[in-house]
């Protein structure tokens, strides 16, 4: 507070910090000299600071000076002090003695008024717990005096007939009785409670039995009005859930012993669908009055129902999951799948037929909330079901997806066994005989992983070498060490020739490859159908999130098609060495012609036409199953590798009968030289080496005829351009030459 009323003197504007900043509450020299030296040197600072204590000096004597008589006089005003104080001392003291003594009387006479209050406030609850047990025993006596007049008025009229109250009797009673419990619970504990405790329980008893037996004459008479005054009477004495007892174990349970055989649980589908009818039958055959009382059918008034009770959730419900539990234990047995299958479609389908008949939504509720309903759900097994249901599937798969590529059966979109099955288990996973909406989470998994590991066996195949189909001696299987078991399982077996653990690759042809190809290019067409197939399932169970869908789709899609340019690069590459394994006999065409006499070749070499063989194969064998441009880019990349090492191979050749042709003429420029040499050529016509040219220039000219013919250009193809070029040079070069 000194603080805040204290001004300090002004300072110049130039320093470096607030004046005010000394005065606050939370000033900190640390954070103070941190916050200044952001802003100037620590020298600075420095220099301001002393300036400003220099002003505060001066201050300081200027206030002194200002009060300085003030100062002087301090001692000279305070003389006589003492004796003023004394005088004050002596009336002070006997005020706090008069004080001490008012306040001590005070607090007895607030010490007698409590005592007097406890006592008070005992007698008040002592006078409440008597007239509690007077009220009770009023009751007891009001309750036994109606019961005995009953009685006796029931024994004259109708001595043969049984002694049941009436309605209104009873509602009397109950009303009297809710009061007695009332005031029994309040007074609990006193000696006097338990000495009537008996006729408590013989009134208890008599009322219960008396509430049976009229609602039981009720429902047995169809009486709406008896039944009506029975609920409300049983709601009055807060026994609701007795009446709902009452009426699953004298009504219900008869019914469902009779309808529940445990024959049903082997028989056929139809027998099951016909027991479920007749147990739903039951509700509105039986249940009609009591849904009408209590407002649980739809023509209820409201005004004369009976709220607070739900006779299909609390009778009807528990007799009869407790009779199928009992009786059908077989049913709930997924050892049969396919019979499991069935059995718990049909039953769900019973639930919800069950659930509509329910006459609100607040009675789903509590049947869906009640402990038979989870009881009933968790009789079935569905895991065990799904274990069963996935080693089927699993095991399908598997088998297909071996070393030996089998071909799919006629009729199927895919080409091999292995693409089929994939599809078909997919298929399988979402169909109406295998599909359950409890398990949708399990179901989607597995769809994935049978996606997952059709893309590692198309993987697997990479790895296994490419057998000749043209040739009779297939290339030898390969022996691996391969830790991934579903690599080499098969039918592939050892031969004892290597370690236990390996066995032999299988090789695999081009052909399959290119069934491979076409596969996976079908199958992730067909995953947007499967996704419309999988999309009603979904929405059934309330699932909404299909991007998430689709996004996990789309990446198991993006997986198999990470796998095509592996198997195109496999494919062109076998291509390309079918093709060039005929093209490199341009190496022949020299030994055909030098020193043979042969004719001047006209027609082009037959190892052209058996170079380009295999491609006429893959586009006429394989155009119903792939893209047009899939196989183009095919016949390009094949080609133009082939023409690239057929290039290497013509200039080779041609260098070599260059050289050769330079070699004779230096031989013939000697012989000229020497007198016993004949002068002139050998003899006219073209030369060896020419018909080598011509022959290569027809292959070449022919070849890229055919490329042509296939629907490439041969613009395109790589080297090709540069071979025309170079046969062409060679034969106008050998045109020059000669005379």
């Amino acid at each position: 507070m000194e603080k805040s009323r204290m001004n300090l003197p002004k300072g110049p504007d130039t320093l470096c910090f607030d004046k005010d900043e000394f005065m606050k509450e939370d000033f900190d020299v640390d954070h103070f000299v941190s916050d200044c030296r952001k802003r100037v040197q620590l020298e600075a600072l420095r220099d301001d600071l002393e300036l400003y204590y220099k002003l505060l000096k001066t201050a300081m004597v200027e206030l002194i000076n200002k009060d300085y008589a003030d100062f002087v006089n301090l001692s000279t005003n305070l003389v006589g002090m003492d004796r003023a104080l004394s005088q004050l001392s002596v009336p002070l003291g006997q005020l706090r003695e008069e004080v001490l003594s008012l306040r001590s009387s005070v607090s007895e006479g607030i010490r007698a008024v409590d005592e007097r209050m406890s006592k008070q406030e005992d007698i008040r609850k002592k006078k409440i717990c008597v007239l509690r047990l007077i009220q009770v025993i009023r009751s007891v006596e009001k309750i036994e005096k109606i019961l005995n007049s009953q009685h006796s008025k029931e024994t004259s009229a109708l001595e043969a007939s049984s002694p049941l109250l009436t309605g209104q009797i009873l509602e009397r009673i109950a009303t009297e009785f809710n009061q007695l419990q009332f005031h029994a619970v309040q007074s609990k504990g006193m000696p006097l409670l338990d000495k009537i405790r008996p006729r408590i329980a013989g009134i208890t008893a008599m009322l219960q039995q008396s509430l049976e037996g009229l609602l039981l004459e009720g429902l047995r008479t169809s009486s709406v009005d008896v039944i009506r005054h029975c609920l409300r009477t049983y709601a009055t004495i807060d026994k609701a859930r007795d009446a709902e007892a009452l009426v699953g174990q004298v009504l219900v349970k008869p019914y469902v012993d009779e309808v529940i055989v445990e024959q049903i649980a082997d028989a056929r589908p139809s027998d099951l669908q016909l027991m479920y009818s007749k147990l739903l039958e039951f509700v509105p055959r039986h249940c009609r009055l009591l849904r009408e009382v209590t407002g649980g059918a739809t023509s209820s008034e409201k005004g004369n129902t009976v709220p607070g009770y739900d006779f299909l959730v609390n009778s009807v419900w528990p007799e009869i999951v407790r009779g199928l539990e009992e009786k059908l234990p077989s049913l709930f047995n997924p050892g049969n799948p396919d019979a499991f299958h069935q059995k718990y479609t049909i039953s769900m389908d019973f639930v919800r037929t069950f659930e509509r008949q329910c006459g609100s939504q607040a009675s789903v509720k509590r049947l869906r909330a009640h402990p038979a309903y989870h009881s009933f759900n968790n009789k079935w097994n569905l895991p065990v079901y799904f274990q069963i249901r996935f080693r089927e599937t699993a095991g399908s798969l598997e088998a297909a997806l071996t070393d030996v590529l089998e071909d799919a059966p006629a009729g199927s979109s895919y080409c091999l066994l292995a693409s089929h099955r994939t599809w078909s288990s997919l298929q399988r996973c979402w169909s109406d005989q295998m599909f359950l909406p409890s398990l949708v989470h399990r179901l989607w998994r597995l769809t994935l992983q049978i996606l997952a590991r059709y893309s590692v066996f198309v993987k697997e195949l990479l790895l296994r070498p490419i057998c000749n189909e043209s040739a009779k001696d297939i290339k030898k299987p390969l022996v691996t060490g391969s830790k991934d078991p579903s690599v080499t399982q098969g039918n592939c077996e050892d031969q004892g020739s290597g370690p236990s653990e390996t066995k032999p690759v299988v090789p695999v042809s081009s052909t399959q490859l290119v069934y491979v190809v076409a596969d996976l290019d079908r199958l992730q067409d067909q995953l947007p159908e499967l996704l419309e197939t999988i999309r009603p399932k979904l929405e059934v169970i309330g699932f909404k999130n299909f991007s998430s869908i689709s996004a996990a789709l789309e990446d198991s899609r993006l997986s198999l098609s990470a796998c095509v340019p592996a198997l195109s690069d496999r494919i062109t590459q076998d291509l390309s060495e079918s093709c060039f394994s005929h093209l490199k006999s341009a190496l022949e065409v020299p030994r055909l012609y030098r020193r043979t006499n042969k004719e001047v070749p006209t027609t082009a070499s037959s190892y052209v036409d058996g170079a380009l063989k295999p491609l006429y194969q893959l586009q006429s064998g394989h155009e119903d199953k792939l893209k047009r441009a899939v196989i183009q880019r095919w016949l390009a990349v094949a080609l133009s590798e082939s023409t690239h090492k057929y290039y290497e191979t013509v200039s080779d050749v041609l260098n070599s009968v260059r050289k050769m042709e330079e070699s004779l003429k230096r031989l013939k420029q000697a012989r000229r030289t020497t007198p016993a040499t004949p002068a002139g050529p050998s003899g006219g016509g073209m030369s060896d080496d020419d018909k080598i040219r011509l022959q290569l220039a027809l292959d070449v000219a022919y070849l890229g005829e055919q490329i042509e013919k296939i629907g490439l250009r041969t613009k395109d193809i790589r080297s090709f351009p540069a071979l025309t070029e170079l046969v062409a040079a060679a034969t106008d070069q050998a045109t020059a030459e000669q005379p």
